[in-house]
């Protein structure tokens, strides 16, 4: 039970390096246009190396696992993590740092594959929802204090701090690129994941026959579905606004407010996923007296008023409305993500396959942004985000579950 109890442990803390090593990139973004001298457009294809990392090994990395096993899986993936990490660190470049995000992508693939079933087996099926839980809090807390580790690591570089971190990073990262100091950081947690991974001991995971990625007759099966489609495009438009927004928020900010990237833009990132993990609590509260569709309509549309108020309002507001829509996008990923399972009687496993190569909206989505403000402006280009949020609002009202969520009349709470 304690051995158990330790590889819980162990996959929370996967949830948070996973998070931590995926949602930094908007903070940086600016920096690399400007050490690079990119414009927004090539930017756009900085997430896009990441994310479409999950259109590709999503489902081999089901197929995978049931081959190799959890344990090879997962030093597979954060050896992966520290090739592309070590990689850019090394050689700091526009063309290393695609490569290097695909790489590191790809093995974050793996990891959103392995966990969720080893989590499962480890804490025990009845516990399986409250530690999904604690998953997605360490989730959110790394998103959290990524931004900071970044503000953190440029104003001190290069100045008179002679502790042991800045002397070395001091050596190893030229002045002009003091943002690259974190894939040092990001090399070294991937190589400690790996000894970690490497040295415990895993439980037997025997998958469920509905948790198994069958890509002959249940994908077909699924793939000539029209709601799974449908679902899948859910997925996909959430993760695109998602990394549409935290990937542009400080070059945005930048651009139009004059706000500085490593300081209070990053600050306004960390506000946006703090603020995610939050609204995740209060979901999870409404979603015992609310359906679900009634929950993702009212966040979704207070998330498009957040974005519009962001985007078009003074500068006081858009430090204000842009963490704002990180608190109403809280929800989505979890509801959509229910409906979907909840839509169809059968091949769970393949369909949740399915709907994790959706992941790639996050690679799409702001590239798009990027190409549209190369023409018209950032300010402009967000608005493509409507598109995505409109759709996903549309979820709520079509949506027709076989299966939906159990709520309580506000009474019973005092009964």
């Amino acid at each position: 039970m304690n051995h158990n109890k330790l590889i819980v442990a162990l996959i929370l803390l996967i949830f948070f390096v996973i998070s931590f090593l995926t949602n930094i990139l908007g903070p940086i973004i600016p920096d690399i246009i400007d050490s690079f001298t990119l414009s927004i457009g090539l930017a756009g294809f900085l997430p896009f190396s990441f994310f479409v990392a999950y259109a590709v090994m999503s489902i081999p990395s089901g197929i995978l696992v049931e081959k190799y096993k959890e344990k090879k899986m997962l030093v597979l993936a954060f050896t992966l993590a520290f090739l592309g990490a070590i990689l850019f660190a090394l050689i700091p470049g526009f063309a290393i740092a695609l490569t290097s995000l695909f790489i590191i992508g790809i093995g974050m693939a793996i990891l959103q594959v392995v966990i969720n079933p080893l989590l499962r087996t480890a804490g025990g099926e009845e516990h399986f929802a409250f530690n999904s839980v604690l998953g997605q809090l360490a989730f959110g807390a790394a998103s959290f204090l990524s931004p900071m580790l970044y503000s953190y690591l440029v104003t001190n570089m290069h100045t008179d701090d002679i502790s042991v971190l800045f002397t070395f990073l001091n050596e190893m990262v030229p002045e002009n690129l003091k943002w690259v100091s974190l894939y040092w950081v990001f090399a070294v947690i991937a190589f400690i994941m790996v000894i970690v991974v490497y040295l415990a001991k895993f439980p037997k995971v025997e998958l469920k026959e509905d948790e198994k990625i069958d890509i002959g007759v249940a994908f077909k099966d699924l793939l000539s579905n029209r709601i799974v489609i449908l679902y899948f495009l859910g997925i996909f438009c959430y993760v695109g606004t998602e990394q549409g927004i935290a990937n542009w928020i400080s070059k945005f900010l930048q651009s139009y407010h004059g706000v500085d990237p490593s300081t209070t833009g990053a600050t306004v990132i960390s506000y946006f996923w703090g603020l995610l993990t939050i609204g995740c609590l209060l979901g999870l509260l409404l979603l015992k007296f609310m359906d679900s569709r009634t929950v993702l309509i009212g966040f979704t549309a207070g998330a498009i008023l957040a974005l519009l108020s962001a985007l078009f309002g003074p500068v006081s507001w858009a430090l204000v409305a842009f963490p704002l829509t990180g608190f109403f996008a809280s929800v989505m990923w979890s509801i959509i993500f229910s409906l979907a399972l909840n839509s169809v009687p059968h091949h769970h496993g393949t369909f949740s396959g399915i709907l994790c190569t959706g992941i790639a909206g996050g690679a799409l989505v702001p590239l798009i942004v990027g190409g549209i403000a190369e023409l018209v402006g950032l300010k402009l280009a967000m608005l493509f985000l409507l598109i995505t949020l409109g759709y996903i609002l549309s979820i709520g009202i079509w949506a027709k579950p076989l299966v939906s969520n159990a709520t309580k009349n506000f009474k019973d709470i005092f009964r």
